[in-house]
């Protein structure tokens, strides 16, 4: 049952994250697929994650070496440059902070989501 429960929590969070980097990317650079966002937040949490475990540990330079690795994600997979990826993570972080917040105050899931960073 666990097993069941992590499956389904993980694409609930993913689902969030990429619905932060639809609404990111529909605001920055006029890009709407949703389907897009969706692999694009799995690739970035993997990006996230593998870069996290090789240099995450590295006080201070680690967490920034992550940070940009995930936009680099972005700034490949949508229009524009590093000033857009900016502006879609920013966007996607700050609208998937709201509806965590919203669902964490009804119960329906913890704060967190996968696929947008530091959230």
């Amino acid at each position: 049952m666990a097993l069941i429960d992590s499956i389904i929590v993980f694409a609930v969070s993913l689902l969030i994250g990429a619905l932060g980097i639809y609404v990111g990317a529909s605001l920055i650079v006029d890009a709407q697929d949703y389907t897009y966002a969706v692999v694009t937040a799995l690739l970035g949490a993997v990006v996230w994650g593998i870069v996290g475990f090789f240099f995450g540990w590295i006080p201070l330079l680690g967490p920034i070496l992550v940070l940009l690795a995930y936009l680099a994600v972005i700034n490949y997979r949508y229009p524009g440059g590093w000033v857009q990826a900016l502006g879609i993570t920013l966007v996607a972080w700050v609208s998937v902070l709201i509806v965590l917040y919203v669902l964490a105050i009804v119960g329906i899931m913890a704060f967190d989501a996968v696929g947008v960073p530091g959230v």
